[in-house]
């Protein structure tokens, strides 16, 4: 079976927005933002904008969808990780590793406009594959509720990555994960 093929002026065009609106977060908040902002810095016609997203806002939500997409695909290599210490510490640092790579749209948008819809975008990335990894571990779920587990983890996971981001240099990633070795039990 044939993929189909990617429109590459698609795809281009979409990368342009993208990059125009992360520059633009860091100098206004989304909502100062308007449309001919986004496609003037973008260099593209708001007819071309328009063809693909119906206003602002479900631009943001496609980059969003974008964004959680490429997170999960990060996080799904974490699969066959079986002991329950090694797979939070390759959670985070995978985590880590799709912020770096996307730095200043995670800057922009948790640090200088700390957007909502992202900050539960990420957590429900990070609740469903733990999710997944706690229904796999069924003695698991005899003694703690999921739920519980999932978000002591996700808290620990979201907050060391926004932390990472607020102080640049302050930690490097292998450090913290030697830091988070030691907090972390072998088992629950």
């Amino acid at each position: 079976m044939r993929k189909e093929k990617k429109d590459l002026r698609i795809v281009r065009t979409k990368k342009y927005l993208y990059e125009a609106l992360i520059s633009l977060l860091n100098e206004k908040t989304f909502e100062e933002i308007k449309v001919s902002d986004i496609c003037e810095a973008a260099l593209v016609n708001r007819s071309t904008f328009y063809s693909h997203y119906s206003d602002k806002y479900d631009f943001l939500d496609a980059f969003i969808k974008d964004i959680k997409n490429s997170l999960k695909e990060e996080l799904e290599k974490n699969r066959n990780i079986t002991n329950t210490k090694e797979y939070y510490l390759e959670m985070l640092r995978l985590f880590f590793q799709h912020v770096g790579m996307r730095e200043s749209f995670y800057s922009s948008i948790l640090i200088h406009n700390k957007n909502g819809v992202v900050t539960d975008m990420i957590f429900q990335a990070f609740y469903e594959d733990i999710q997944k990894r706690l229904e796999s571990e069924k003695k698991t779920l005899q003694k703690i509720p999921s739920d519980i587990v999932a978000s002591f983890y996700l808290g620990a996971v979201f907050n060391m990555g926004v932390e990472w981001l607020k102080y640049p240099g302050k930690y490097r990633t292998e450090e913290l994960l030697l830091y988070l070795d030691k907090l972390l039990p072998e088992r629950l």
